[in-house]
């Protein structure tokens, strides 16, 4: 039986090169400022007793943003601009770095109480 290895990932480095900006269509302009919140560990999933999650992402300013990925939402500006005003993207750097996180297996995890989630979701916590 012969192997289709060598075929398989030249087919794939020739597709690479050839789209090598699809990570920039498909995510915006945001990718690359993501890819860096994922390199300095900025994501942080919050999980309550009762199972509800929130993301907390420490952005570049030194600000923690609060993403909820369940209702696809973050209270950073541009997310407020970019996708809810002019409806240009899906998403905004700190929920990109959450899904990214996410899929590499590299998300911080942190336990808060029931108490604490509510106070978070309501908008009146700062963990």
């Amino acid at each position: 039986m012969r192997s289709f290895l060598p075929e398989v990932a030249e087919q794939l480095f020739q597709d690479i090169q050839k789209y090598k900006n699809t990570k920039h269509f498909v995510f915006g302009p945001c990718a690359l400022q993501a890819l860096d919140l994922v390199d300095q560990c900025s994501v942080t999933c919050l999980s309550s007793p009762s199972g509800r999650k929130a993301f907390q992402v420490m952005g570049g300013s030194e600000r923690l943003y609060t993403c909820f990925v369940s209702c696809h939402y973050c209270p950073c500006p541009a997310f407020a601009y970019t996708v809810l005003r002019r409806n240009e993207g899906l998403l905004c750097k700190h929920i990109l770095a959450v899904y990214l996180c996410q899929a590499m297996g590299v998300t911080q995890q942190d336990s808060v109480s029931d108490q604490q989630m509510s106070a978070l979701l309501s908008g009146t916590a700062a963990l």
